[in-house]
Order: structure tokens, then C-alpha cells, then sequence
């Protein structure tokens, strides 16, 4: 019989081995129907989920003190049974008994390094002893190498700090309201705060699917800063609107919510079923299309189009630590093909006076402000309209010179920060 508590334990070792060895992401785990969650309750998922999380959040710090206790280099599933024990000690508080008793039942169930279980108490015992004191006299996780010179060349190394200090922290949970009319009630039954931008924001929640008004469909999980864009198309009453990779379909919800007639589009069959299941949910209708959108064509043009492009996603790492590890280098190129070739597809599908927002959440200005200077050269009857800081709940030195949105992960610091975000307006002119 196992040990209370070690089945969400060996589950986030399994995570924690996909990510570290076989450069997997965790989403792709974690949805899957036969992945290393699949058999466990929903409290013990949201368990697994979150330890691994929290451990690759912590990854670098976790490693320096590990180190302190170690003669030579373990295999890398037991540094990883290690690393989720120091993770359990230092950030979590568990009782040492516990963390210790975990990190010897993974080390021993592996054939392979169970001869190195005894090695594994004595790291996990002198870690619960000594741990803490290490822990506390060092510098949040650096980004590798890779991602963190460009982000330090965009924003300075002021900056590049600010968001490594982010990323650690983690983020609170950020929901938007279906209808604005019922954010004083939702604010009272969640222990709810406002943000400037009309998202309501948690630091403390349980089990998303039995809080008040999510099986009514009030509300949906998103983001403050990915729920902005949707937002720059202004009003969209009766208008037709395209939302350009569309799942999970927070922005399709909020484009149907507005009153748009809305067409989600999206190359993905499964997670496009994911976004028809949170629109029966909230009983809000758009159509579904599920096809690449490089080679879609629609029947009429569109009113008003929202291209939340695929990109290196740098600016979410607060939520998904599992980013950085997933690849060893930053080859930005064939992304940055992509998002010129949707840009230039969406730019034909839009009415003579219509507006286009793009978006990406990426850190990387070459995704976003340069991607769009260049598609303003090439694009002569379109045009860049300033995002209005004060319309949409945001600080005024958060838009560029061209009037583009740039959100970065360490704004917002003392209430939780946000996505790293860009966006632009682009009209079409006619």
C-alpha cells in the first residue's frame, strides 16, 4: 500500500522527468488521457500539477542548494525525487518526515537507482536541517541564457531582474466576468479584488469547477493581460468579428459576451472542442471552424479581426516555468515567418474601414513591434491607431511611441504582475 500522499508525489516526478529529460510540456502531460494524472482524483492533480510546478518555478535556487549535500552527480530522476523534496521543505513547509519518506520511495521504485535511496534520505535529511538558511541568502531562478539576453537587450538588466523575480513568484488567478453587471456579486461570493482593467483577481482559490458562478457560466479563467486585446476592437455590436487562433477561447467568449457575431477559428480539432465546451458553458455562440489558417478562406469579409498569433510565449513563463526548459536555444525564425504570413492572410479578410488587433504574448519585440512596423511598410492602406491607456484601465508609459500595448511580467508587482503582452490596432483605411 502506498504512502498517503505519494501518488500526487510520483505524479509530479513523472511531470517533473518529462519536462527536465524528455523536454515535453507540461500542458501536453497534463491534458493527456493516459498521462501521469489521468488516475488520480482532482485534488490530487491540482497536487502533482502545482508541486512540479512550483518546483521548475524554483528550479535554479532548488539546484544550489541540492548542490551544498551532494558528493557526485546523481541520474537526473533522482536529482529531479531531490528537487521535489527541497520544493515540499523549503517553499511548501511540509513536514520533513514526509518530503524525506517521498523522496526515498521514488528513488527506491525506479530499478535503476533504487541502490540509491540510502544516498537520497541522507541529501533530503540534511536538506530539511540546513536548507532554509541556504535558501535564503539567494537570487530568485534566472532565465537560461538564451532567453534572458534578448529580454535584458529589450528592457535593460533592471528590468530582466524585475521579471525573473515575476516568474518566480508565480501568478494569482485572473477571471473575467461574462457581464460586467455582476462583478459586485462575484467580487463578494470569490473574496474577489478589481483590477483597473475589469478583471477580478484571486490570491487564495480551490477547485475551479465548484466556485460560485463558474457552472453558470459568469465567469472563465484568463489572464488580465490577455484579456485586454479582445477589448481594443472597441464596440462590436452586431459587427462580424474573426478571432484568429482562437482556443481555449477566452478572447472568443469575450467577443461573443460583446455582442460581435463571432467565427473562432483554429487548427486544433481537440482544443477547438475544449473552446465549444466552455461556449456551451457560458451559453454564448460563435461559429467554429477548425482549419489552418493559412489556407482558410472566408466567404465574406469581416468587420473586425483579432490575430492572437502563435509566438515563443516569453510572456507567460510566470504561469507555465516548464517554457524555458522545453528547448535549448531560441530559434525564433520560423515563428516569425508564421506570424507574417497570418498577418498578411488576416490583413485580405478585413473590410475597407475595419480594425485588425494583433497580439502576442511574447516579451520578444521582434514579435510584436517590429512584426508590426514591418507590416505597415508592406500594408500601405492600413494604418497604427494609439492604444488609449486610460479607456482600458492601463498606465500610460505602458504604450509605445507608436501607440502600440507593451505588458510586461514585473508590472503590476505589488498586486501579482501580469502576462507579458503586446498589442497593436491596426485600421484598415477606406
Amino acid at each position: 500500500m502506498s504512502a498517503p500522499g505519494y501518488a500526487p508525489r510520483a505524479a509530479a516526478a513523472h511531470l517533473l522527468n518529462g519536462v527536465l529529460i524528455e523536454h515535453r510540456l507540461l500542458s501536453d502531460m497534463v491534458n493527456s488521457k493516459d498521462g501521469p494524472l489521468a488516475k488520480l482524483p482532482p485534488q490530487g492533480k491540482a497536487r502533482a500539477q502545482s508541486l512540479a510546478g512550483d518546483t521548475l518555478r524554483h528550479l535554479g535556487r532548488i539546484d544550489i542548494v541540492i548542490d551544498q549535500f551532494l558528493q557526485k552527480e546523481p541520474p537526473t530522476s533522482v536529482r529531479n525525487a531531490l528537487r521535489l523534496a527541497t520544493c515540499e521543505l523549503i517553499v511548501d513547509g511540509i513536514p520533513p518526515h514526509a518530503a524525506v519518506d517521498a523522496v526515498v520511495r521514488l528513488v527506491k521504485n525506479n530499478r535503476q537507482t533504487t541502490r540509491m535511496a540510502g544516498m537520497a534520505n541522507a541529501v533530503a535529511r540534511r536538506i530539511s536541517e540546513h536548507g532554509a538558511e541556504i535558501w535564503a541568502d539567494l537570487e530568485p531562478t534566472e532565465l537560461p541564457a538564451f532567453l534572458a539576453k534578448p529580454i535584458r537587450n529589450a528592457y535593460g538588466a533592471d528590468a530582466l531582474a524585475a521579471i525573473e523575480l515575476a516568474h518566480e513568484n508565480g501568478a494569482p488567478l485572473d477571471i473575467t466576468l461574462q457581464s460586467p453587471a455582476d462583478t459586485d456579486e462575484l467580487v463578494e461570493a470569490l473574496e474577489a479584488s478589481v483590477l483597473s482593467t475589469g478583471s477580478l483577481r484571486l490570491f487564495e482559490w480551490g477547485q475551479i469547477s465548484t466556485m460560485p458562478g463558474f457552472e453558470d457560466g459568469a465567469w472563465w479563467v484568463q489572464d488580465a493581460a490577455a484579456a485586454i486585446p479582445a477589448q481594443l476592437l472597441g464596440d462590436i455590436t452586431g459587427k462580424t468579428v474573426l478571432d484568429i487562433c482562437a482556443a481555449p477561447g477566452g478572447k472568443t467568449m469575450q467577443l461573443a459576451a460583446a455582442g460581435g457575431d463571432v467565427t473562432a477559428l483554429d487548427l486544433s480539432k481537440y482544443r477547438m472542442e475544449r473552446v465549444q465546451e466552455n461556449l456551451n458553458r457560458t451559453k454564448l455562440k460563435a461559429k467554429i471552424v477548425v482549419a489552418d489558417a493559412l489556407k482558410y478562406r472566408p466567404e465574406e469579409l469581416f468587420d473586425a479581426i483579432l490575430l492572437d498569433a502563435p509566438c515563443s510565449a516569453t510572456g507567460t513563463i510566470r504561469r507555465h516555468p516548464d517554457l524555458p526548459h522545453t528547448k535549448a536555444d531560441l530559434d525564433l525564425q520560423p515563428v516569425l515567418d508564421l506570424q507574417k504570413q497570418m498577418l498578411n492572410r488576416a490583413a485580405s479578410w478585413l473590410k475597407p474601414g475595419g480594425l485588425m488587433v494583433y497580439c502576442t504574448c511574447s516579451l520578444l519585440p521582434q514579435e510584436g513591434e517590429t512584426q508590426v512596423e514591418e507590416f505597415l511598410k508592406a500594408h500601405p492602406d492600413y494604418e497604427q491607431l494609439p492604444v488609449n491607456a486610460e479607456n482600458f484601465g492601463l498606465m500610460p508609459e505602458w504604450i509605445d511611441d507608436q501607440g502600440g500595448m507593451r505588458l510586461r511580467p514585473d508590472f503590476w508587482a505589488d498586486r501579482g504582475g501580469m502576462d507579458g503582452f503586446y498589442a497593436a490596432i491596426l485600421k484598415k483605411r477606406g
